[in-house]
């Protein structure tokens, strides 16, 4: 063994590994171990996001970095403001956030159900995953799934075109507030009239 100043060179080297050079080092998890962190980051985010859903959700305060909290009821900014310092649980979290922000980019609603279908899916896939399923397989499953829903809401849509319609839509988007409802469908009437 070799010595520099008294020290071993195995000490020396160990404690260069433990000081620099792990920080670069990935760290890996697999299996059940793996899963219950990312779905602790799931089941957390869905969990904060669950309370807004619906015309009877409740507001989250979100601590900001600097100034005032803010104060919402809306999931996907909701969602957003989860972050976790446990690197497997923040992947857990990341990928129903990715969810709500898409929904919020396609649909510009919708993020907390989203959110919770998201949660939904995650755990009945990490379970089956538990039990043996191929992953490939239960992800092509999912895919397949919502192909086949995405095929059947559009047969089960209808077109909102009437002032009435375009008053309930508007009221259900408002929390249950029918002025709001009713002041969005005379503004929608005033501009189809406009552009006519």
């Amino acid at each position: 063994m070799f010595r520099i100043g008294g020290q071993s060179m195995a000490r020396l080297v160990s404690r260069t590994v433990r000081s620099g050079l792990r920080h670069y080092a990935k760290d890996v998890k697999f299996g059940a171990d793996g899963r219950a962190s990312m779905l602790y980051g799931v089941d957390t985010l869905a969990d904060a996001v669950a309370v807004t859903m619906g015309p009877k959700g409740r507001n989250v305060v979100i601590e900001q970095s600097w100034g005032s909290p803010k104060i919402t009821k809306d999931g996907v900014t909701v969602a957003k403001a989860i972050d976790f310092k446990d690197k497997y649980k923040n992947l857990g979290a990341k990928l129903v956030q990715d969810v709500a922000n898409k929904t919020n980019e396609e649909a510009g609603d919708g993020t907390t159900c989203a959110t919770v279908l998201a949660r939904a899916i995650a755990k009945e896939g990490f379970e089956n995953i538990s039990k043996g399923a191929n992953p490939v397989e239960v992800r092509r499953g999912v895919m397949n799934a919502v192909e086949l829903l995405v095929t059947e809401l559009k047969k089960m849509s209808k077109d909102v075109t009437t002032p009435e319609e375009i008053a309930q839509v508007a009221t259900i988007s408002a929390n249950g507030d029918s002025s709001v409802g009713k002041l969005i469908s005379e503004a929608m009437k005033t501009y189809r009239s406009v552009l006519a």
